[in-house]
């Protein structure tokens, strides 16, 4: 049996050493790293040219090691594009995993409950973290658009949420992921819903549902209102609901509805049109949904503002009612102004 000489003795237990102290390297914190440090990687990187990369900022004492331990592990060709967070405290071996497994840093988008289309749209376009791709999304035939909206109308059809996405994210993909949520929830509440309903298919349902979403904030409220919209389509009523006037009047609309914009016919008109308007007029979160899905039973046809800072309404059985909680609101309305005037003189 051959001995082995001294310097085969010292290369081996140097060796052992080196892989040893290597291997300690890559199980330890980055010691450079002090605060919370965002790094790219680019599209066409090497792990070998990110190991350079991070050494020219101080991060890795070690490169070479760094990119040895990753074609050695077969992962050197797996490091995925993207704005990874790099905190302290993390390890060589464990900033290489964050790599291949690809966790880039996800920025929030989100989409208001109450939004139309064109809210949403100007909100990607805004967001540092997208890549706009549509030439105009509103358009039903844009590229990219999800399939079920190729031939139909893009309003109400994108479920508000906060969506985490990776910066550089299409705005297609976005709206894909936001339609394909609304679609789930929709027929949730369709498949869900209660009997004896005047809706003849799904879409009816968000149309009403966007109704709802645009007439009130509280939540408490809505079931009570999409109760007094049923109401008033099984008996023939028109809606005469100012959001879809706003809504129909689009650009035009400086914030004042005018008994004159109530009395000028368009498709969203529904003071002069029975029945539902042709499109949803907003995004309509979940409790919107549900209260067309479940409305209030009742009696009420009517509602008013209260007046009240809190946002709620006043509901009506009867014309009559009606009539003197409007007078009401009216009254609280000039006596608020009259305060206010009081106060700045």
């Amino acid at each position: 049996m051959r001995r082995l000489t001294p310097v085969a003795v010292a290369l081996v237990v140097a060796a052992v050493i080196a892989g040893l102290a290597a291997q300690y390297w890559l199980n330890s914190p980055i010691g450079t790293l002090a605060a919370e440090e965002m790094y790219e990687v680019r599209e066409g990187a090497s792990l070998k040219s990110v190991a350079g990369d991070l050494a020219e900022r101080g991060l890795l004492s070690w490169p070479r090691v760094f990119s040895t331990w990753g074609r050695l592990t077969g992962q050197a060709q797996n490091i995925k594009v993207g704005e990874y967070l790099l905190e302290p405290g993390i390890s060589p071996s464990e900033l290489l995993a964050r790599l291949v497994a690809g966790k880039v840093k996800l920025y929030p988008v989100t989409i208001v409950e109450g939004w139309t289309s064109r809210d949403l749209f100007a909100a990607l376009a805004g967001s540092p973290a997208v890549h706009m791709t549509l030439g105009d999304p509103i358009n039903a035939d844009s590229d990219g658009l999800p399939d079920a909206l190729q031939a139909g109308h893009p309003e109400g059809q994108y479920f508000p949420d906060t969506y985490m996405v990776p910066r550089g994210m299409s705005d297609a993909v976005i709206l894909q992921q936001a339609n394909k949520l609304m679609q789930e929830k929709l027929a949730a509440a369709w498949d869900d819903r209660a009997d004896g309903l005047p809706f003849k298919d799904p879409y009816e349902l968000l149309i009403l549902a966007s109704i709802v979403e645009r007439e009130t904030a509280v939540d408490s409220e809505r079931a009570q209102i999409a109760g007094v919209f049923i109401r008033r389509l099984k008996k023939g009523m028109r809606l005469q609901t100012d959001p879809t006037v706003i809504y129909g009047l689009g650009e035009a609309f400086d914030g004042n509805l005018t008994r004159e914009h109530l009395l000028t016919d368009n498709p969203y008109n529904t003071y002069t049109r029975g029945g539902l308007p042709p499109t949803p007029i907003a995004l309509p979160g979940e409790n919107s949904l549900q209260a067309a899905a479940h409305p209030d039973d009742g009696a009420a046809l009517y509602f008013v503002a209260s007046g009240e800072l809190d946002g709620t309404h006043v509901f009506s059985a009867t014309l009559q009612e009606h009539n003197a909680a409007v007078s009401a609101y009216i009254a609280r309305l000039r006596q608020a102004r009259r305060e206010a005037r009081s106060a700045t003189q």
